[in-house]
């Protein structure tokens, strides 16, 4: 079961709880207040996460956080398994 757009795994996120972040599936506006060009990509095209387009992986997701130097690597793979769930 998917519990992001982009592949953060929410229910582990240590940050969740300190920041009061609901997750993206579940609120209109991100914690931060500003806009997920990644959320509202996937919204606009109704996909649960990024993992089903069918441009995955764009460049705004595989470069999502890297000037925060977070890897995207492991949620461009949680994409790839919640693509590959039954």
């Amino acid at each position: 079961m998917f519990e992001s757009r982009c592949g953060v795994r929410c229910n582990s996120c240590e940050r969740k709880e300190k920041v009061n972040c609901k997750g993206c599936t579940n609120i209109t506006v991100p914690f931060w207040g500003g806009k997920c060009g990644v959320k509202s990509c996937c919204e606009e095209k109704h996909l649960d996460h990024c993992g089903l387009c069918e441009v995955f992986p764009c460049d705004m997701l595989a470069n999502m956080g890297k000037d925060m130097g977070y890897d995207p690597a492991p949620r461009l793979a949680q994409c790839k398994n919640w693509k590959n769930e039954k």
